[in-house]
């Protein structure tokens, strides 16, 4: 009963976290964008303006502007 209750356990924890992930790459293949584009490299917690501005956007990027880099 332990080894049943283990699996369904590690079960549902593989699909949650496959749903989660699932989310971001949706986001980037609807853009057509990168995940650095939202994302600082190697913090993928994190966001950056793009990121920010996504988020507050109604996920959306339409009408963002990126500062130019000088």
């Amino acid at each position: 009963m332990k080894t049943v209750r283990s699996l369904l356990l590690l079960s549902l924890a593989v699909f949650i976290a496959a749903s989660l992930s699932m989310g971001t790459v949706a986001y980037s293949k609807k853009e057509s964008k990168g995940c650095n584009y939202c994302h600082p490299p190697g913090k993928y917690k994190e966001l950056n303006d793009a990121g920010k501005y996504y988020k507050d956007h109604n996920h959306s990027l339409q009408g963002y502007k990126a500062e130019e880099k000088k």
